[in-house]
């Protein structure tokens, strides 16, 4: 079955993480700066996932390089998956799973937007509610400035990916 393409939509307003309750949602969100290659492919799988019939209970997000503006989404959902670049020193292209329990755990800084999401992290572990947080990654050799090309092997990981996200979201909904 075809999916046609939908609009994004922009939200600008933390109301649309409250309209609906998501306490058995999991939420994707994939992060990263679109404008420097490799380090946004995160935001590449996002773009992928919303051409896809989802399951019901799967949200997306875009997170880009949000950092605290991201806040509102850890206080309704109590799953969330995070994609990410890393340049772990792993060929391009290689998945990983991590559990990060502190910013420590996340890998090292990217790009500016990391700074925004390991100070985020750490802001989420202070809160009353902390969701249970699943880290997707995508090995990177380096990052390109003002180009939203992805390097092959980076590119070729997406569909495995996306499948990988699709398998552990249906394995944390139905523990």
């Amino acid at each position: 079955m075809k999916i046609t393409e939908r609009t994004p939509v922009a939200i600008s307003s933390d109301s649309f993480f409250f309209e609906k309750d998501k306490s058995n949602s999991i939420l994707v969100m994939g992060v990263g700066n679109y404008l420097m290659g490799d380090e946004g492919i995160g935001v590449h799988i996002i773009q992928e996932m919303y051409k896809k019939e989802l399951p019901e209970y799967i949200d997306i997000l875009d997170g880009g390089t949000g950092g605290f503006l991201l806040l509102s989404c850890f206080q309704v959902y109590p799953t969330i998956i995070f994609v990410d670049a890393t340049m772990d020193g792993k060929p391009a292209g290689t998945i990983s799973l991590i559990r990060p329990k502190f910013a420590s755990d996340f890998p090292s800084a990217l790009s500016v937007h990391d700074v925004g999401l390991k100070d985020m992290i750490e802001a989420v572990y202070l809160m009353e509610k902390v969701p249970d947080i699943h880290l997707f990654t995508v090995s990177i050799e380096e990052i390109n400035p003002m180009t939203i090309e992805l390097n092959p092997k980076v590119k070729e990981a997406i569909p495995e990916l996306i499948d990988r996200i699709l398998m552990h979201s249906k394995s944390l909904r139905f523990k």
